[in-house]
């Protein structure tokens, strides 16, 4: 006599999943719609003041710039950006550390990542990511991966790069003794000024949900 009833309850079980699947893709958050302006188009960036690699010893470029393309998108996170080129020192002005001058050759591209947006104070908070390169200073050779987490802000047009321990790792190192090994979590600090390419014109992202 049992099992009819445990069969009604297997079905009864059957369709409230069922159901409850249905329903739930229109509870769901729908995806942040991100307006980049002008879209697309080209931007160019210059460092506001010192970019610091640090990886266990500081590592400060005076001169450092990037460029790369910019397109609305849509979801969360979403990319908004890609980062084509960028550049730490120059001949004239290179990279130091204690170690000695510092060159970073960037594996590209690198992107923008858009996660939350502020109405309030038009700031976009998120990180470049696919973050890859190579960083010689003195006889220590070591490669950098990973991501740092950044925001944007319309008003001035800075990207500010503030990576967290964790965000970027030591993949290799060579010749760098106990200072770097692939236990160093770096860190990855700065401002760009981002103009659209050839103008005085601050780009702008904006993120709603529709």
């Amino acid at each position: 006599m049992k099992k009819p009833f445990t069969r009604i309850a297997v079905v009864a079980g059957a369709g409230a999943a069922a159901f409850a699947m249905a329903v739930a893709p229109a509870s769901a958050v729908p995806s942040t719609v991100w307006t980049v302006t002008p879209s697309p188009a080209n931007f160019s960036a210059t460092n506001s003041g010192n970019i610091v690699l640090t990886a266990n010893i500081p590592m400060t470029c005076t001169t450092s710039s990037a460029s790369g393309t910019m397109a609305s998108a849509t979801g969360n996170p979403a990319t908004v950006a890609s980062i084509n080129a960028i550049n730490f020192g120059t001949s004239a002005s290179p990279c130091s550390s204690v170690l000695g001058n510092v060159t970073t050759i960037a594996t590209t591209p690198w992107t923008v990542v858009a996660q939350d947006y502020t109405a309030a104070t038009g700031v976009t908070k998120g990180y470049v990511g696919n973050v890859s390169a190579k960083v010689t200073a003195g006889a220590c050779v070591f490669t950098v991966t990973g991501k740092a987490t950044a925001t944007y802000t319309n008003s001035t047009g800075i990207l500010a790069v503030a990576s967290v321990s964790g965000d970027l790792a030591v993949t290799s190192a060579t010749g760098c003794g106990t200072v770097v090994t692939t236990a160093t979590k770096p860190t990855f600090k700065g401002n760009y000024a981002v103009k659209v390419t050839g103008t005085t014109t601050i780009p702008k992202i904006v993120g709603s949900n529709p």
